[in-house]
């Protein structure tokens, strides 16, 4: 390989790594080149890519790209898978189902989001649930306090209605036209009540005009009688 040729592999290579949260680190050694391009297509599949790297170069992009953890895995032939944007639950998933089923592919380890992993971890993250249903799982974990709050908020207004109800039957059953009219009732009782008190107010004024007449005609006639009734010396004087 020339030396153009090469800075530009190393050049490649530094892009995806840094482009790159997570890379697994596999050793292919022993499959054909129809297995190794279906290991690709089904990592492909989860939005990363597979593919067979020179270690020599490869350190030489780790060391430019800042990813060092990288160099310790690169030991013997290895292809990388570098996942960005893609789904790293299902590319370990695919990788360690191939290892499983070959049983030529060997898993080394990888990076996540710049720390090392293991064998063993890369197939624990295997392990794990889709993206889809872990999303799904975490909404859930969102949704159910939210659930709980509303609850919590609705049962005081639940409670409220049934007292409502109840008073409603406490009452006779009464209608919205009846509970309505009931006010309306109360104020024209109240209007007639003023009524009565007003007419009672005016004909006690009306006995107490009829006394106060009454007693000044006996007085007057009193008065003549008395002076009817005198001598007539007096009278002359």
């Amino acid at each position: 390989m020339l030396k153009r040729e090469k800075e530009r592999v190393v050049a490649d290579l530094v892009e995806r790594l840094r482009a790159s949260d997570t890379l697994i680190v596999a050793d292919y050694r022993g499959l054909t080149m129809p297995e190794i391009d279906g290991v690709r297509t089904e990592v492909l599949k989860h939005g990363a890519r597979f593919t067979v790297v020179k270690n020599t170069l490869t350190k030489r992009a780790a060391e430019e790209a800042g990813v060092p953890e990288l160099v310790e895995l690169l030991d013997g032939p290895t292809a990388i898978a570098f996942v960005g944007d893609g789904d790293m639950v299902g590319v370990a998933k695919a990788l360690n189902d191939t290892a499983r089923q070959t049983k030529i592919l060997s898993l080394r380890g990888g990076i996540l989001q710049g720390k090392p992993m293991s064998a063993e971890q890369v197939r624990d993250l295997a392990s794990l649930p889709p993206a889809e249903v872990l999303r799904g799982q975490v909404l859930g974990a969102i949704v159910a306090p939210l659930s709980a709050i509303a609850a919590l908020i609705n049962a005081p207004l639940q409670d409220l209605v049934g007292l409502i109800d109840a008073r409603i039957d406490q009452l006779g059953g009464e209608g919205p036209e009846e509970a309505a009219a009931a006010p309306e009732a109360e104020a024209d009782a109240s209007a007639e009540e003023a009524r009565a008190e007003e007419a009672a107010e005016g004909e006690a004024i009306e006995e107490d005009s009829s006394g106060a007449e009454a007693e000044g005609t006996e007085d007057n006639t009193t008065a003549e009688a008395e002076e009817a009734s005198a001598p007539e010396s007096e009278k002359e004087e």
